[in-house]
């Protein structure tokens, strides 16, 4: 197979010999690998050849080949944006599209029109390309195997080749991609080449607040799978009615030859509860596993049992070992439409929060996460929303660690479509009811939560933002509640679409309802809880009146809480050379036009972390409910 530029104009291609999502699992060659890292990784982070072209035209056509001469390409790191590395240019705008007043664009498949339009992307003066090459060897322990690529984060079109060979393709910017590379890697001189498109069909549904960037932004690992491999694993744990016992059940999916599969399961204190083995490849299931005198897992006490399963070929060689720290929690809603968790009413104290950082923009560090949760905890926030993307791998173990509940939402967000100037005009809506957008949002939906499907602290998946509502996100949901009893279902934009309220959305959710008005839905005999997803938008000198927010929990069993709009400011520390300090600079900062200025900055944080007076506030009110 060949790669095909106009893959970029076609929503219903959006992955091309991508690999299944699959769990988020480490594993690792032996059980000493445990503390140290697995050997199974190398990751191919750190300085990559690069070449950017400002239209797809102007792209260097044959620079995959391994005699292609790269003596005019720069260097880049690896992850980072394009943007920042000064290439191109940043961009704040949060809900029309970027080339909205320059390019006349329109989603493919919309306004009646049952085609594509060729060129929308792939001939684009607007659609900046960087071209990527990394030379590697392979190591010792990777010979022999089974060698796939991880690319954790790209934005916003992925091409990947391997020595001369196409690979695939791949979209769905904040979303793991993960390719085969055994047929064309060699043991010396691979050369990876990868070239990353800043627009495709898939912008218009990643139209979130934020700056636009580009680039490979988060790790690219290689990874050798031995001869047997536990491909999948998927923990259900279910509380009884007790509250006091519960029920595990273990499934895997194994690739490779057949396999023994020694299972064991250690509270926190190591004990060891109970051991089980099981003998197969493709899908294995083990026997349910009873557990009494449970430590639930919640806010206040974060319990995490250890499971840890060892893969033996059939000489009882060890080929890899798998641990997963799981946790035992129940999330109801009852028949007086209140929230349970637990048996306890469920009071969200949240925040949304992007990922950023005020030097590398949406690269961060897991020590950027730890601070993150840190502060979080030591100001009695107790929820978080992964707006309006998933996260980096780690964020969700940090958060079954720290005991904050997630709310897992999707890559989507389509605002431009659907609101214009603010107002709402839905005639060329994406997702909407198009059957030609369908697969791609059922897609993001299945690959969240097949990564993340085992995490304690997500209790809710939501299925995007500002998107309108229609059949294709009604499927979303319908997904979920296949393959998911233990978790809510959250979708706001609902709201502006009533005729889906049966099929959309487990909760009321609204963005920046007044007190009021929630008061006189919950009187009004509502059928659904009420749970505010943005609310109290910390822009300024703002986060007043938060009393009347705090107040209704007391008042109200089934306002449920909610997200101040949001964590930390999006702003890029940038050196002033007229007062020759760091400066903070917000969006339209960087001569970008159209921009939305000084709305990218409305956090508790300021953006290189420091709290602003706002959230002496936030943790008053919020510690009243803990």
């Amino acid at each position: 197979m060949q790669a095909n530029l106009q893959w970029l104009d076609d929503p219903e291609v959006f992955r091309v010999n991508q690999l299944p999502a699959h769990s988020d699992h480490h594993y690792y060659r032996n059980l000493a690998e445990l503390n140290r890292g697995s050997s199974f990784v190398k990751s191919l982070n750190g300085t990559w050849r690069f070449h950017f072209a400002s239209t797809p035209s102007e792209r260097p056509l044959q620079f995959y080949s391994p005699n292609f001469d790269d003596a005019d390409f720069d260097t880049i790191q690896v992850p980072g944006h394009i943007e920042l590395a000064g290439y191109s240019q940043i961009q704040y705008i949060n809900t029309l599209y970027p080339w909205e007043g320059k390019i006349y664009r329109r989603p493919p498949y919309t306004l009646n029109q049952d085609q594509l339009e060729p060129g929308l992307f792939s001939d684009a003066s607007d659609n900046s390309v960087g071209s990527y090459l990394k030379k590697f060897d392979l190591d010792d322990s990777f010979k022999n195997h089974r060698v796939i690529i991880q690319f954790q984060g790209v934005e916003e079109a992925l091409y990947v080749w391997l020595n001369g060979h196409f690979i695939g393709y791949a979209e769905d910017s904040f979303t793991p991609s993960e390719f085969d590379l055994t047929p064309y890697v060699q043991d010396r001189d691979n050369l990876l080449a990868v070239r990353v498109y800043k627009r495709s069909t898939a912008s218009f549904i990643e139209d979130q607040d934020m700056y636009r960037f580009s680039g490979i932004f988060r790790d690219v690992n290689l990874l050798a799978l031995p001869d047997a491999h536990i491909v999948d694993l998927d923990l259900k744990p279910e509380v009884n009615a007790d509250f006091k016992s519960g029920i595990l059940t273990v499934k895997a999916t194994v690739s490779g030859t057949n396999a023994t599969l020694e299972l064991s399961v250690t509270d926190q204190d190591q004990q060891l509860l109970a051991t089980q083995t099981q003998t197969g490849t493709g899908k294995v299931s083990f026997k349910k596993i009873a557990f009494n005198n449970l430590k639930l897992w919640s806010p206040t006490s974060p319990t995490l049992y250890q499971l840890l399963i060892k893969v033996y070929d059939d000489q009882h060689q060890l080929l890899e070992a798998v641990p997963y720290q799981f946790g035992f929690r129940k999330v109801e809603l009852r028949e007086d439409k209140v929230i349970y968790v637990n048996n306890h009413r469920l009071i969200l104290n949240g925040v949304n929060r992007h990922e950023w950082n005020a030097h590398s923009g949406r690269v961060i560090s897991v020590d950027d996460m730890r601070k993150d949760i840190q502060i979080m905890l030591d100001n009695n926030i107790n929820a978080v929303r992964t707006c309006h993307y998933p996260d980096q791998l780690p964020w969700y173990h940090l958060c079954d660690k720290a005991g904050l509940y997630v709310m897992a939402e999707n890559n989507l967000e389509s605002h431009g479509s659907w609101q214009k100037m603010g107002a709402v005009e839905p005639s060329y809506n994406v997702p909407g009811d198009n059957p030609h957008w369908l697969a791609a949002v059922v897609d993001r939906a299945r690959s969240n939560y097949e990564w993340f499907k085992n995490h304690p602290s997500i209790i809710f998946w939501s299925l995007g933002n500002e998107s309108f509502a229609g059949e294709d996100i009604a499927a979303m949901q319908a997904f979920y509640k296949e393959h998911d009893s233990s978790r809510l279902v959250h979708y706001e934009g609902v709201v502006r679409a009533p005729e889906f309220r049966d099929r959309i959305s487990d909760v009321e959710s609204r963005m920046y309802e007044t007190p009021a008005n929630i008061a006189r839905y919950l009187e009004n005999n509502p059928d659904k809880p009420f749970l505010n997803c943005e609310y109290m938008h910390d822009m300024g000198n703002s986060l007043g009146g938060m009393q009347s927010y705090n107040d209704l929990i007391d008042q109200y069993p089934m306002y449920q809480g909610g997200f101040i709009w949001d964590f930390i400011d999006q702003a890029l520390l940038v050196h002033d050379p007229v007062t020759n300090q760091e400066v903070l600079r917000y969006g339209g900062d960087f001569d970008e036009r159209h921009s939305d200025y000084e709305f990218s900055g409305d956090g508790l944080l300021f953006a290189d972390r420091t709290p602003k007076p706002a959230m002496q506030e936030v943790k008053y009110y919020y510690g009243l409910h803990k």
